[in-house]
């Protein structure tokens, strides 16, 4: 074995650098995939439930201001009755509270259905790849990543394509620093790299459980399923919750005659 031989041979380092960046670039592509249908499951919940509350939500802030007249009817006509104050005051207090949510639903712009596409999702796939604060070390240059991600998300959400490709141009022309040098330095990075994107992973997994399994979810499943036999189940439940308003009109008209 010549001198040139000796030279070539890696080190032990080297050897294990090199299988630690083939095991992180894996598990990159991991975390990229399911950020993605993490941020895509996020969007979907948000429209939908943007809908239910325009449809749905939105009716129960009549029902609540009803059910709180009735229960100060009830409660003038029972002056000594504390018990009918307290639940006079607690329904007025769930009124109000109605109320300024459904001001807040008015002010806000009626969303469409999350859909996403290709060239949404391929902008995305890049900068998560490229700006992910969980492939760097770097304290300073973490926090700066989550804050772009969060911008990332609120553009991918949005469908706001334009935003994700500047972001893009701006990240490819600036210069990305890279503290310390050799292979020591660079395999303690990846080994650290390595186990921020494995946290992260599960982080990901139990929201996107958490997300599935919440109410929300599991009605616009239901919303979605039913959808296919023609019917509209918001529009059933905003229908009940009309009868329910009918019913609870009728009852304070009569405590409003008794007054009398």
């Amino acid at each position: 074995m010549d001198k040139k031989d000796l030279a070539r041979r890696k080190t032990p380092e080297e050897h294990e650098l090199e299988e630690k960046q083939v095991e992180f670039t894996c598990l990159e592509q991991e975390l990229v995939k399911k950020e993605l249908e993490l941020v895509t499951l996020q969007a979907e919940l948000h429209a939908f439930q943007n809908r239910y509350l325009r449809i749905v939500g939105i009716k129960y802030s009549e029902l609540d201001e009803i059910n709180a007249q009735i229960a100060e009817c009830l409660a003038e006509l029972r002056p000594k009755d504390a018990k009918a104050r307290e639940q006079a005051k607690r329904a007025r207090e769930q009124a109000e509270d109605s109320a300024h949510t459904a001001e807040e639903i008015k002010k806000t712009k009626p969303a469409k259905d999350f859909e996403s596409n290709e060239r949404l999702k391929s902008l995305y796939r890049k900068l998560a790849m490229l700006i992910h604060p969980d492939t760097t070390t770097d304290p300073k240059e973490k926090e700066r990543r989550h804050r772009l991600m969060v911008e990332i998300n609120r553009a991918y959400e949005e469908g706001d394509e334009e935003s994700l490709q500047k972001i893009l141009d701006e990240w490819e022309s600036s210069p990305d620093s890279v503290q310390g040098e050799g292979t020591a330095a660079e395999l303690v990075r990846t080994i650290r790299k390595i186990s921020q994107v494995k946290k992260r992973l599960s982080e990901i997994e139990k929201e996107i459980v958490k997300l599935r399994q919440s109410e929300l979810c599991q009605l616009k499943v239901k919303v979605e399923e039913v959808k296919d036999s023609g019917r509209d189940l918001l529009a059933e439940m905003a229908a009940q919750i009309e009868k329910q308003i009918s019913e609870a009109r009728k009852q304070l008209n009569v405590l409003r005659k008794s007054e009398k």
